[in-house]
């Protein structure tokens, strides 16, 4: 993260090998995430969390999983935790496709204050106070400020606030305690998804808009408690516990004129949350060759005035589309036991996951309050072998599923907790000291799916699914200061239940590829020059209509002398012309009588220059 600085905390998920993010309604809402033939949409099928806290939402108004990570200040994060597949009992809802697991700093080493500015009327600050340090005790603070009207025809008037703070504690005899708080509100306007033939006849740019009424706004504040305790020499308990208060407002129109020629179809979608959680985890070290874990907790969502709504110019409510209160908790336990023996380490467990679900329609005259519950129970099984000092083996076996919405599980009466098999069977090889390489071949089964989606208050459902794939990746390390990193990985994703030829499912991503060198001080410079390729992927179910790749090149350099640090960042350096998200959709414009289904899509980042000033102390 020093050599290839970011200013979006959504982006510090690309450096998940494989993962692919895109932006598609002007930088406020969380990006649309793909990894291993899944489009996750928001967060469907991946696992997010920062400090033991979950991002993901449950019966979220825009859909499933949403995972905003934009509350994170990118300079306060430490370690980035990730693995793919559903194989780790302490990971339970919507960790299909992977986890990732962000961990922030202790402590500060020195306290900075950057400026970044740049092209669009671009910019932004972050300052971070080193407020205690001791041998014992540590506290920070850290504020971010960014504005940008981005590089679409129609300025985004984008603005974010970011608060954070946290306090960090050890004890005499071995306890550790840290506690944090924090702050985020953003909103922006937004050019959305535009359609291939108004810029093909030049009606609009590649960077126009249909709708320039599109945008948002979001806030999340939170409080945070992780609590160690020593128990002796061969065990401990982990404990974490949490409060998140998030809003969420958000207007779009992906069909333009096509159900009110008149009004146009803008929506807006609205909630008002309340989250409140703990986890706890004691591990005791039973021997040399086992290793005990138990853990237990409970998440509940507290979610007021979920709204679907037919809107005017983000100003009047035409009609109420979906209206209501969800109310959804998940009671959780599991248990592994890990097995040394000489070259084999054995993992088993097996994890426990009960919900209950809430709803109460505000739209009906009588007062319905429906619920649901159901349990589901997810073993796991992995096994490592190391042959010696520059080879391993691994094998891993394990259920997982991600919660339907509260919506679908109600109202509906459909499959609540869709299930997924899989399996992973790879190795980890070291030829040269300086040369590591990984490779799996994976195999993931998902029962069923029934998706709500938020934009119309439908159901769609996706039936049985198998996907299959591929994943290398490669580090080589020329000098003390030269890297090279590769990632490559294939996937095929098909729909079980349907015939060969109409089987495909819809942005699963085939071939992706990420590639760099980086130089990190080097008489004072740092920098990297890196590649991202995705490649063409079906847009529908018998591949008549694809969703074009594209191969975008970064770079960034940095050098520093005493206290002060420049940088220039520079996105897109060739300047390509590429079409971030797409999505084959029917729309109809204004002056259209017919629908047309066509890819529309949302224009990625042109040449893109920054400049940093960072001053330490």
């Amino acid at each position: 993260m020093e050599i290839q600085p970011v200013s979006n905390s959504q982006d510090l998920m690309r450096k998940v090998p494989g993962l692919f993010i895109g932006q598609h309604a002007g930088g406020g809402k969380a990006e649309q995430i793909f990894l291993r033939g899944f489009d996750c949409d928001h967060g469907t099928d991946i696992n997010v969390s920062v400090d033991g806290m979950p991002v993901n939402m449950v019966s979220h108004a825009h859909g499933q999983g949403y995972a905003d990570l934009h509350f994170v200040i990118p300079e306060t994060v430490d370690k980035i935790d990730f693995d793919k597949g559903s194989y780790f009992a302490e990971k339970g809802d919507f960790t299909t496709a992977g986890y990732i697991g962000f961990t922030t700093k202790e402590a500060l080493s020195t306290s900075a204050v950057s400026f970044e500015a740049g092209q669009f009327d671009t910019f932004r600050t972050v300052a971070l106070f080193n407020l205690l340090h001791t041998e014992n005790q540590s506290a920070y603070f850290a504020g971010e400020y960014m504005m940008t009207d981005g590089y679409f025809d129609v300025p985004q008037n984008f603005n974010r606030i970011n608060l954070f703070a946290k306090y960090s504690a050890k004890t005499s005899n071995g306890d550790k305690m840290a506690v944090s708080l924090s702050h985020f509100t953003s909103q922006w306007d937004a050019s959305g998804q535009i359609p291939d033939r108004t810029v093909k006849d030049g009606t609009i740019s590649h960077f126009g808009a249909i709708d320039p009424n599109e945008g948002g706004n979001t806030a999340r504040t939170n409080f945070n408690l992780q609590y160690d305790s020593k128990i002796d020499d061969h065990s401990h308990i982990k404990n974490n516990a949490y409060l998140s208060k998030y809003d969420f407002e958000l207007y779009s129109n992906f069909t333009f004129f096509l159900n009110d020629p008149v009004n146009g179809d803008q929506i807006k979608q609205k909630e008002n949350r309340t989250i409140i959680g703990f986890q706890s985890e004691y591990n005791n070290k039973l021997s040399d060759n086992w290793l005990f874990k138990l853990g237990a907790g409970l998440r509940n969502d507290n979610n007021k005035d979920v709204e679907l709504s037919h809107t005017l110019n983000r100003k009047t409510v035409l009609e109420y589309l979906s209206l209501g209160d969800v109310n959804q908790s998940n009671l959780f336990a599991y248990s592994s036991f890990d097995f040394t023996s000489g070259k084999w380490l054995v993992s088993s467990g097996v994890r426990l996951d009960y919900f209950k679900f809430g709803y109460e329609d505000q739209l009906t005259t009588a007062y319905t309050n429906q619920t649901q519950t159901k349990a589901i129970v997810s073993p796991k099984l992995s096994f490592l072998y190391t042959q010696n000092k520059t080879l391993q083996y691994f094998l891993k076996l394990g259920k997982g599923f991600h919660s339907n919405d509260t919506r679908v599980v109600v109202q509906k009466g459909e499959k609540i907790l869709p299930e997924t098999y899989g399996a992973d069977l790879g190795v980890n090889w070291k030829p040269f000291p300086r040369m590591i390489i990984n490779s799996a071949v994976w195999y993931l089964y998902l029962a069923q799916e029934f998706v709500y989606v938020g934009d119309e208050a439908v159901v769609e459902r996706g039936g049985k699914t198998h996907r299959k794939g591929f994943d290398f990746g490669f580090r080589y390390q020329f000098t003390n200061w030269l890297f090279w990193n590769t990632d490559y990985t294939y996937t095929h994703a098909r729909s079980i239940d349907e015939p060969k030829g109409e089987n495909y499912l819809p942005l699963a991503p085939v071939h992706t590829l990420t590639s760099g060198l980086s130089v990190k001080e080097l008489h004072g410079f740092s920098g990297s020059l890196r590649t991202r390729f995705l490649g063409d992927r079906p847009a529908n179910e018998d591949n008549s209509v694809l969703a074009k790749g594209y191969c975008i090149t970064d770079f960034s350099v940095n050098y520093q002398i005493k206290k002060i640090t420049v940088g220039i960042n520079i996105d897109n350096i060739f300047d390509t012309k590429w079409k971030e998200t797409q999505f084959l959709t029917e729309t109809r414009l204004a002056n259209e009588t017919d629908p047309v289904e066509e890819i529309h899509f949302t224009a990625g980042t042109p040449f893109n220059a920054r400049l940093i000033l960072k001053y330490s102390w």
